[in-house]
């Protein structure tokens, strides 16, 4: 606080101390807060260190009921001071002729004459007895505290370290998170030794143990969150496996197999979803055997090193269930080498899979119609595909201790392997049946052109319902022909009708395939022809039995190969024949059969 002298008019240049000595104190004027205030008119005025040396100052100027409050020079003015000041000569004049005696206004230093001018209307209405005014202090060589730093301040850009009252001056000030008298040797504390969110830096173990707890308990957090994130993906994916495994009828499943006594269907395998993935190479299109209307085949290859077909159905509705599950039931039953073996079967994914050992040559119906030109079907080989088959639907309907009906026999169903042996496949429609039963009394299921007419239109599936898709199948051998075509369609007609009406005008050689014309015997493409016809008679009760066909085409083989059919099946000697692995009675064989073999035998 320093006192506020008035200002007297004069012409004459007046000097007179402003403020209070501080020579001989550590204070000096605060140059950075402080200002010069003039207030009145017609004055100049400048301040220095002494009379001689001005350094500063401004001129007011005099107007009447102005209430201009910014002192820029209307009755105020101000200006900046030196820094570093411990005393301050005040110079000033009145710049017009006046009466000496009048009272001019008033000079002064402070840091807030713009407040005291915005409480008056006119300088000239009040005194001021006092004003406030900063004051800086230092000291000449401080001990520092080692938690502060110093600041040079100059106004002629010259860098001092020590106190200049001219050129600068040094602020200290505490570093960060220190506060406290940075002037004192231990002046500046640690806030945060007081400040429970921070620790003392002189703690260097604590800290170092703190760091590696805390490292730990993350670590240790970040395994329990992995591995409750395993957990909880086993359980989600074990979740979906029970409800993929009980939509695709894996329930019934464990139904059949516990009702059955057959140890060949606790044997089937559950193969994983992974594992079939990974062995058809996440069901590569390039892997693709083949499409049908329950599903894609895949090649695969095992972990094993075993090569697979991998047969993935299609989405299944509730009533197609227990297709699916029928088949790996019947197939798992079949221990026959001219039956497509079933390895296991995958019921955990969306869409359930079967898994059956791989056949490599493709389908007879490939190798009928869309021939190899560098190993094409020979006669030889037409006669020894037919005998398989024979063979292996009599074992299914006679051999087995549950007869089974195929219900989709067909070129597309006999695949061949690696020697082209016919091997039967899918089962998806096939049935069992008891042996007190004739007939199986279903919705209609097959294929056009190969199904029974009297299955059409009765529903009744019988064992002579697959005799006559068989004799659609020795037609097609003997034809090259397909079951059905475009224009037979347009007419209603099909190959099994074309081949009856063609036998019943004697016209059979106009429409046999020329492979079988250049290769085969007449009298083995007679006997042959009449079998088929046979087969594909309109009455199934006249129609032969697959043992009987199997008995008779084998007799065809047999007299090509110029053996004594007589020799072999001597009654006397033999009571049974054995056909691909089927053991048949002879005593429940029809007498027409006996006759057929009987004819074959003396014609040799």
């Amino acid at each position: 606080m320093q006192r506020v002298s008035p200002l007297n008019c004069s012409q004459e240049r007046r000097s007179q101390l402003l403020g209070q000595k501080l020579i001989g104190t550590p204070f000096v004027i605060s140059a950075t807060y402080n200002s010069l205030a003039v207030l009145g008119c017609n004055n100049s005025v400048w301040v220095g260190a002494s009379e001689t040396t001005g350094l500063s100052g401004c001129k007011t100027f005099c107007k009447e009921n102005s209430t201009d409050t910014s002192c820029n020079g209307v009755n105020c003015c101000h200006a900046t001071i030196p820094p570093g000041l411990q005393q301050v000569q005040m110079t000033y004049q009145t710049v017009r002729s006046v009466n000496n005696s009048r009272f001019c206004g008033f000079a002064f230093l402070t840091d807030q004459y713009n407040g005291l001018l915005n409480d008056l209307l006119s300088p000239f209405e009040q005194e001021f007895v006092n004003a406030t005014m900063f004051l800086e202090w230092e000291l000449d060589h401080p001990e520092l505290s080692p938690n502060g730093y110093c600041r040079n301040h100059s106004r002629r850009d010259v860098q001092s370290s020590f106190y200049d009252p001219i050129s600068s001056f040094t602020v200290c000030s505490c570093k960060r998170v220190f506060e406290g008298n940075p002037y004192l040797p231990n002046g500046c504390q640690d806030i945060k030794c007081n400040n429970p969110a921070y620790m003392c830096r002189g703690s260097r173990v604590q800290i170092m143990f703190i760091s590696i707890g805390s490292g730990l308990g993350g670590l240790i957090l970040l395994l329990g969150l992995w591995m409750s994130i395993k957990a909880i993906r086993r359980r989600v994916k074990a979740i979906r496996k029970r409800k993929f495994f009980k939509r695709n009828g894996g329930l019934l499943l464990q139904q059949q197999l516990s009702s059955s006594n057959d140890n060949s269907l606790e044997k089937t395998k559950l193969f994983s979803s992974n594992e079939l993935a990974q062995a058809s190479d996440q069901y590569n299109e390039n892997r693709v055997l083949g499409r049908g209307g329950q599903g894609t085949v895949y090649k695969g290859m095992l972990t094993d090193g075993r090569i697979v077909a991998i047969k993935k159905s299609k989405r299944l509705d509730e009533g197609d269930l227990e297709v699916f599950i029928n088949e790996v039931v019947i197939v798992s039953q079949i221990n026959h080498r001219n039956v497509v073996k079933l390895l296991g079967c995958c019921l955990e994914t969306e869409v359930p899979m079967l898994v059956y050992e791989f056949i490599p040559n493709g389908t007879l119906h490939q190798h009928i119609h869309d021939p190899n030109e560098e190993f094409p079907l020979s006669w030889d080989m037409r006669v020894r595909i037919t005998t398989e088959i024979a063979g292996v639907l009599a074992y299914l309907h006679s051999a087995t201790s549950t007869p089974i009906y195929h219900r989709d026999i067909k070129s597309t169903n006999i695949l061949l392997d690696e020697k082209y042996n016919a091997k039967i496949s899918d089962f998806g429609t096939s049935r069992s049946i008891a042996i007190d039963q004739t007939h199986l009394t279903t919705r209609v299921l097959g294929t056009f052109g190969y199904l029974d007419p009297e299955y059409f239109r009765s529903s009744q599936f019988t064992d002579k319902s697959d005799v006559y898709s068989f004799g659609v199948v020795m037609v097609e051998l003997l034809t090259g022909e397909k079951a059905v075509t475009s224009m037979r369609a347009e007419t209603g007609s099909s190959l099994a009708m074309h081949f009856l009406d063609s036998m019943e005008e004697n016209n059979l050689f106009d429409i046999l395939d020329a492979k079988v014309l250049k290769e085969g015997r007449r009298e083995e493409i007679e006997a042959i022809a009449e079998l088929a016809r046979r087969c594909l008679h309109l009455n199934g009760k006249r129609r032969p039995t697959m043992r009987e066909v199997a008995v008779e085409l084998e007799g065809i083989r047999l007299k090509r190969e110029g053996s004594s059919f007589q020799q072999t099946y001597n009654d006397s000697e033999f009571h049974s024949i054995e056909v691909d692995e089927g053991t048949y009675d002879f005593t429940s064989i029809s007498e027409s059969t006996l006759y057929v073999l009987n004819r074959c035998s003396t014609s040799t």
